[in-house]
């Protein structure tokens, strides 16, 4: 028997499918350009077409708050459980939360 492979995208058949009428699309400008502020909070909203600076499949739905930029990418505080990580992701799989009044 073959082993079973343990990528990066395993077990995430339904979790990184995207709409059909999103299938093949770029992100949009806006997305790509989105200025993040240092202690914003941001969802992590994994687009599956874009695999540069792309996080875990773990981290997909969970809320973070920004730390800082590097690059092109930001650094994004997660709470993992009981720990808190810091993972560099790309502003096209990153969503703002807006703000509450």
């Amino acid at each position: 028997m073959v082993k079973h492979s343990r990528g990066n995208r395993t077990r995430s058949r339904k979790l990184l499918r995207k709409a059909p009428r999103e299938r093949g699309a770029v992100p949009s400008l806006g997305r790509l350009m989105l200025d993040l502020k240092e202690g914003e909070r941001v969802v992590i909203k994994i687009n599956s077409s874009t695999h540069n600076g792309m996080p875990h499949r773990r981290y997909q739905g969970k809320v973070g708050t920004v730390l800082g930029k590097r690059g092109k990418s930001y650094e994004v505080k997660v709470k993992l459980g009981d720990k808190e990580k810091v993972l560099i992701v790309r502003p096209e799989h990153l969503n703002q939360i807006k703000a509450q009044k």
